[in-house]
C-alpha cells in the first residue's frame, strides 16, 4: 500500500502533493462551504451509508465528514433527510462529493471533519497497514475550515490514504513529523490533491 505509484506524466502522488501546498494551488471556484454557519454536526454511529461511495459508515477506521445543504440539497440525497445533511465514511468521499456537487451548483451551507485534536485517538495495524481510529460522535466534528490536513502519511482510513484534519495546527505538524505527509488546508483540496490520494 506504500508503494510509489506514478501519473501519466511521470509524477507521484507525494510530488502532486508537495506541489500543490507548496504552490498555493486549489482556489476553488466557489466556496465550499458557503457561509460556514449552519446546523450543528450529528453523530454518525445509528447505521448511516455515505452518501458518495454506499459504504455504512461506522464499520470502517478514519476521518469522517457530513454537509449541510438546506433547500439546496443534491438530487441524490433522500427528500426527508432532516437539513439535507450528507453523511460520508471517509475525508476524501467528503470532498469528492462537496467538489461534484459544488460543480451542479449545489454548495454546502456548512461541512464537517473528524478534528483529530478533539479526540484520543488510537493506531493499530489491519492486515499490514496502519489506520486510525474513527470518531463518530457529535463532538468529534470540526468545520472544515478550521482543519489543518495531514495528506499522504502512512496512516489510512476507509478509503485507503486520507486527509487527517487537526485544529491544532501543531497537532497536524507533529502527526506528519511522526508518520509522514503533507500540510494542506480546506481550499488546497481540490480533485487533482483527491486523485494523487488514490480518491
Amino acid at each position: 500500500m506504500n508503494e510509489t505509484r506514478t501519473d501519466a506524466d511521470g509524477r507521484t502522488r507525494r510530488s502532486v502533493l508537495t506541489t500543490v501546498a507548496a504552490g498555493g494551488v486549489g482556489a476553488l471556484a466557489g466556496c465550499l462551504g458557503g457561509d460556514r454557519s449552519g446546523p450543528d454536526p450529528v453523530a454518525l454511529n445509528e447505521g448511516q451509508a455515505c452518501d458518495y461511495c454506499n459504504m455504512r459508515i461506522e464499520m470502517h477506521p478514519g476521518p469522517v465528514g457530513q454537509s449541510f445543504y438546506g433547500d439546496d440539497a443534491p438530487a441524490s440525497l433522500p427528500d426527508d433527510r432532516e437539513d439535507g445533511v450528507a453523511w460520508f465514511c471517509s475525508s476524501t468521499c467528503t470532498y469528492n462529493y462537496i467538489l461534484e456537487n459544488e460543480q451542479r451548483g449545489h454548495e454546502p451551507t456548512v461541512s464537517y471533519g473528524t478534528d483529530y485534536s478533539s479526540v484520543d485517538y488510537d493506531l493499530r495495524s489491519d492486515g499490514g497497514t496502519t489506520v486510525i481510529s474513527a470518531h463518530l460522535g457529535a463532538e468529534s466534528f470540526a468545520d472544515l475550515h478550521g482543519l489543518t490536513f495531514v495528506a499522504n502519511s502512512d496512516v489510512e482510513g476507509a478509503m485507503g490514504k486520507s486527509l487527517i484534519g487537526f485544529t491544532e495546527e501543531g497537532d497536524a505538524e507533529s502527526f506528519a513529523d511522526d508518520h509522514g505527509g503533507e500540510l494542506l488546508t480546506h481550499g488546497d483540496v481540490t480533485r487533482e490533491v483527491l486523485s494523487a490520494l488514490g480518491g
